[in-house]
């Protein structure tokens, strides 16, 4: 049987020395917040604004039309007018501009004669992801001065109006405005609890360790489980309040909705914190020094969820046995509860099975930690 005062005890023992040691309750109250604003507005996979040239040698009508489109579109930003290759590549290998955008001199006259006409379009390629988006941007917008053309055309020979065989009626669910944040916010709060657990749970029985008063407590008449759980419970009111925090600041700072119940989202990202914390007990007691079992707690922890989880990089498009690595990471199921209550509204009867691995993985770290303290006190 747990004695509740003796884990009182050790609890209200491990309050006081976070309390005294106010610098790291600071980190921990402090991490979080500046996790979310460093994440929130650094980290976006939106691109707008790109820094765009332009070579126009045709100087027509028609290469002006094209041009404003480009300058009246979001995701482009008209910075400068060339006058030549070298101007327009000078540019780019300097980082002024993005992508350069070259108009045929005869491109004027092959639009009025009905003729096929090429456009170049140059896109500094060192930022892969970033160039592929703002390419089919440019495809997007040259389909739509096409169809304009062609639209005109039709009128000024009387034939009617144009009649596409296929229409395409598109919609983003669940994030109508494909907003960045809106999938990168609900992911941090994984990235704030493993940082959270990996800086203060990594390190409590390793401190006991170095300053030789573990002695003290192994001659004491409290048990494992009083012990673990004693030392785990402070730390535990610390995260979930830095959960509310994460929470509080993606809905009034960023606007990201909360579609589903507030009560499952903390339901769930308490079982993955009590993983977390336990693993980061785990190490401490394995490791008995506080820098090595941070370090490791940061390597078993933080690494994968930032890489692994599907948080930045999606899973999807990982080499198959990365895929099949990242099973083994709980932060992978814990970011698609997140991401379901948030944006989806879903519930159990949907998202039961990520629970329930969570749930197991909890299970496992407070048995490990529990059997390992165990061990060194017998």
């Amino acid at each position: 049987m747990i004695s509740l005062n003796r884990f009182y005890a050790i609890a209200q023992k491990e309050f006081i020395h976070i309390v005294r040691d106010w610098r790291s309750l600071f980190l921990a109250l402090a991490i979080p917040m500046v996790l979310i604003l460093l994440f929130g507005y650094a980290l976006t996979l939106d691109l707008k604004n790109v820094p765009t040239i332009v070579l126009d040698r045709s100087g027509s009508p028609q290469s002006r039309r094209l041009i404003s489109l480009f300058d009246g579109s979001p995701y482009f930003s008209l910075t400068r007018f060339c006058s030549d290759y070298r101007e327009l590549e000078n540019s780019l290998n300097r980082g002024r501009a993005m992508l350069a955008l070259v108009i045929p001199d005869d491109f004027g006259q092959k639009i009025l004669a009905n003729k096929p006409v090429k456009l170049q379009v140059l896109v500094d390629g060192s930022d892969a992801n970033s160039a592929r988006l703002a390419l089919g941007y440019v495809k997007s917008l040259a389909m739509i001065y096409s169809e304009k053309i062609l639209a005109e055309r039709v009128r000024l020979t009387g034939a009617g109006d144009v009649s596409r065989p296929l229409r395409l009626n598109s919609r983003a669910m669940y994030n109508l405005d494909l907003r960045s944040q809106n999938t990168i916010i609900p992911g941090i709060l994984a990235v704030v609890m493993v940082v959270i657990a990996a800086m203060l749970t990594s390190v409590t029985v390793a401190r006991e360790w170095e300053m030789g008063s573990m002695e003290q407590l192994i001659s004491t008449p409290v048990r494992v489980p009083e012990l673990v759980l004693g030392k785990v419970v402070p730390y535990f009111i610390i995260g979930m309040t830095d959960v509310a925090i994460a929470v509080f600041m993606g809905r009034w700072l960023f606007e990201v909705p909360l579609r589903g119940n507030a009560g499952l989202l903390f339901a769930v990202a308490a079982i993955f914190l009590t993983g977390a914390l336990f693993l980061g007990m785990l190490l401490s007691i394995v490791l008995k020094t506080q820098v090595l079992a941070n370090q490791m707690a940061i390597l078993a922890s933080y690494l994968p969820t930032l890489l692994l989880s599907g948080f930045v990089f999606a899973i999807e498009n990982m080499p198959h046995p990365i895929q099949i690595l990242t099973y083994i990471v709980p932060a992978r199921y814990f970011i698609a509860l997140l991401r379901g209550i948030y944006l989806k509204g879903i519930g159990l009867e949907t998202l039961w099975i990520n629970v329930l691995l969570l749930t197991l993985y909890a299970i496992i770290m407070v048995i490990l930690a529990n059997r390992k303290m165990r061990l060194y006190l017998e």
